[in-house]
């Protein structure tokens, strides 16, 4: 009888199976789901991977309709798990009454836990005698892999009642505050409003960020700097700083006027060591991520391919310090063997500091991410080489040695006036060789003496103004989120995707839309709790005492019903004057001008296919329309002076803005949409005739080759080269066939109805 092993996913499911089997494993299929069979020691094995969660927690059908009438009814009713993978699902159920043993091997967290169990249910379920193992681990390498399937542990029931809770919050949250505030503003179907218990406390300190910003009055102040000289010029300013009044800036300047030489009173220089910076945890991670140009959700995501492939850690990670267990030169000598780093890693065993560098937080559930294994730079995306290079010089840095800057600081008086000039530079680079991410600005200051006068080649005064605060970065939000105990280090990637998802910010600095300042002053001013972290901290704390065990899911989830229950008789109370605010501020963001045939203002729309168009506000009276991009934003730029429809400008990222009407009849638009064809046709022209050029040089090198068997290796290597990126099909895998009949009984799912979201009940965090 097999034994079961099962993974996340299906990439790691397979690389599991290559470790375990010594290569030796088949790739067999059950319907559409990849199923690794080997024998070892005597047992035989069959490892499946699942796409994450294969049951969904939604509410019964019969509360699929949106209605603000029945919302209390949905925040009693109790919610199902449903299968959304069949597929995986009937596999495992194929499989299992013929194993003898199970082993749960999805990651180590909360939502890894409960994914494995979602699983068991369905195992336990087809064979209730099947004996449960649970494997470990922080890295998919072999020897963490071999080492933690020859030493299983117990699966831990409450890590996984603790993300259960979570998932019941989340959904009863998210559907309640959702299908309101949709409601009352009337932005129903693809232009719903969303809200959650974490989702909209994050979206607020966005919003009073760019208050702050908004509201921010400038003030003027003075600075006053001097150009000094002692063979080499350098710089120095007036001690006073920021000085606020001007004429006390002028009566500065006035004593400086026609000095020519400055006096030393004081000098200071000295050596500093620099310490490296401390592992990456997942917080530190994405700051670091972010700042190369990634979102913080594509950073995420390139991590867990990285980890899932065996190349770095597990990326999901509080802790900031190396355990004792992990064996960091082991690491350092694996990497000698990289072509890229072989060198640094075996100067880092040669030169290392005594104690690699540790943060703050100590955790055991994972190590801080770490490289895991060699991967070859030629065959790894651009950006995953980017995240992996980031890790891998993290690592270096923490066993690098010390850094050591020399600091010199002066102090000299003109003409009486206090001035200090300051100097940095780098002695010995030490860590930062290997880890050149973080910016330093060098200043040179020249060795100076008490008493010692200097030339005075010039005395400058600037006015300045005081600055706004700076917008939040999704890096530096992140670490706020983590401050204030939003979310957890596995949510707060996504929860920031989606407030872009939703049209709630927008930029590379995160910059909320009028939708998101909309939703979250309404909440500010009739529901404060909504966007106040405090409520969303007690429930994670109450989440944690689940996974400790000293809580149950029904603990938690009554307290929290409670406390959504006088949220919701809050709102309902107050409906109207927050659906007004919010369509107010609404139909201001999307207006795109007024109607050239009835004067009924324009509005930017979305049909019930998704697709963004600009429609009269008259409708039915008035059916003008107007077609729009379907990518990048979207800003009403004023009247086209040819035909008087609206004209707009086109934000894409990563392109140049690009202005144009949207009446496609109008001489311009056509003019723009003819030469955009022809510079397509020019392009498909060129390209047929490089693809010509290499098939010609093919067919000569074919021509030249000693052998046929030459002649189809040119080819093959030629092939290969014009298309770097093309996929070879794997000989094993079937043809694709149709759907496999359910074996087990699947819930239908109620189609939505009209004026309601694609998915009935919207769980948002």
């Amino acid at each position: 009888m097999p034994v079961l092993i099962v993974c996340e996913k299906n990439i790691a499911a397979e690389r599991i199976a290559r470790i375990l089997s010594n290569g030796t494993y088949k790739r067999n299929y059950l319907g559409r789901t990849a199923v690794y069979n080997f024998d070892s020691g005597g047992e035989q094995y069959a490892v499946i991977g699942l796409r994450g969660h294969i049951l969904n927690l939604d509410y019964p059908q019969e509360y699929n309709k949106w209605d603000l009438s029945n919302l209390r009814e949905v925040l009693n009713a109790k919610p199902v798990k449903q299968v959304v993978e069949w597929s995986i699902a009937n596999a495992l159920s194929d499989i299992a009454p013929n194993a003898n043993e199970v082993i749960i091997a999805t990651d180590f967290d909360r939502e890894g836990e409960l994914i494995g169990v979602e699983a068991l249910s369905l195992i336990v379920k087809a064979n209730p005698s099947i004996k449960i193992k649970r494997a470990r681990f922080s890295a998919i390498t072999e020897e963490e892999v071999k080492k933690t399937f020859a030493n299983p542990v117990e699966v831990d029931y409450n890590l996984a009642y603790a993300a259960e809770a979570r998932q019941m919050l989340d959904l009863v949250w998210g559907t309640i505050l959702t299908r309101f505030l949709s409601l009352s503003s009337k932005q129903t179907g693809r232009e719903f409003l969303s809200a959650g218990r974490v989702q909209s406390p994050t979206l607020r300190i966005l919003v009073d960020r760019e208050e702050e910003i908004q509201g921010f009055v400038p003030k003027p102040y003075w600075l006053i700097g001097a150009k000094l000289r002692k063979v080499e010029e350098f710089k120095a300013r007036h001690e006073k700083g920021q000085i606020w009044e001007k004429q006390e800036a002028d009566a500065i300047m006035a004593r400086l006027a026609g000095a020519g030489k400055g006096t030393v009173s004081d000098y200071k220089c000295e050596q500093k060591r620099e310490t490296p910076p401390s592992p990456f945890n997942t917080t530190s991670y994405l700051q670091a991520a972010t700042a190369l140009g990634l979102s913080a959700h594509r950073a995420m995501s390139i991590a867990e391919e990285l980890y899932m492939s065996g190349y770095i850690s597990y990326p999901r990670t509080d802790n900031t310090v190396y355990p004792k267990s992990l064996g960091i030169y082991s690491i350092l000598h694996t990497l000698t063997k990289s072509a890229v780093f072989g060198k640094e890693a075996g100067e880092l065993l040669e030169n290392h500091r005594p104690y690699p560098t540790r943060g703050r937080m100590e955790a055991t559930d994972h190590p801080p991410i770490h490289p895991a294994d060699v991967a070859n730079k030629e065959k790894m995306p651009k950006e995953a080489w980017a995240i992996y290079e980031l890790v891998v010089r993290r690592f270096f840095a923490t066993m690098a040695p010390d850094g050591i800057a020399e600091e010199s600081e002066a102090r000299i008086s003109i003409s009486g006036e206090p001035f200090k000039a300051e100097g940095y530079r780098i002695i010995e680079q030490g860590w930062r060789k290997y880890y050149p991410y973080f910016r330093v600005d060098e200043s040179k200051l020249p060795a100076l003496s008490p008493g010692e006068t200097v030339e005075v080649v010039s005395v400058e005064q600037s006015e300045e103004k005081t600055k706004p605060p700076k917008r939040y970065s999704q890096g530096s939000l992140i670490q706020e989120m983590e401050r204030l105990g939003l979310g957890t280090k596995s949510t707060r990637a996504e929860i920031i995707q989606k407030l872009y998802d939703r049209g709630y910010v927008e930029g590379g600095n995160v910059i909320p839309t009028k939708a998101g300042m909309a939703v979250t002053d309404a909440l500010k001013e009739y529901s404060p709790p909504i966007v106040s972290p405090e409520m969303t901290v007690r429930l994670e704390a109450g989440m944690d005492e689940i996974a400790n065990g000293a809580k149950k899911i029904d603990d938690i989830v009554s307290v929290s019903s409670a406390e959504l229950s006088a949220i919701l008789e809050t709102l309902q109370k107050n409906e109207k004057e927050i659906g007004e605010k919010i369509q107010k501020v609404l139909s201001e963001q999307n207006a795109i001008g007024n109607c050239p045939n009835c004067g009924a203002p324009l509005r930017m729309l979305r049909s019930r296919f998704g697709k963004r168009f600009v429609g009269c506000s008259a409708y039915p009276k008035c059916t003008t329309t107007y077609p729009l991009p379907q990518k990048g934003k979207i800003e009403y730029t004023g009247v086209c002076p040819e035909c008087k429809a609206p004209a707009v400008k086109v934000i894409t990222k990563g392109m140049r803005p690009w202005h144009l009407c949207i009446n496609m009849n109008c001489s311009t638009t056509k003019a723009r949409m003819e030469e955009k064809a022809a510079k397509l046709e020019a392009k498909e022209k060129e390209k047929g005739a490089v693809e010509k050029k290499h098939a010609k040089k093919r067919t000569a090198k074919a021509a030249n080759a000693e052998t046929a068997a030459d002649a189809v290796r040119l080819v093959k290597t030629d092939n290969k080269l014009l298309s770097e990126h093309t996929k070879h099909t794997e000989s094993t895998k079937p043809k694709k066939k149709s759907a496999p009949k359910k074996k087990l009984q699947k819930k239908e799912a109620g189609a939505p109805k009209d004026g309601t979201a694609e998915s009935a009940n919207v769980s948002q965090q």
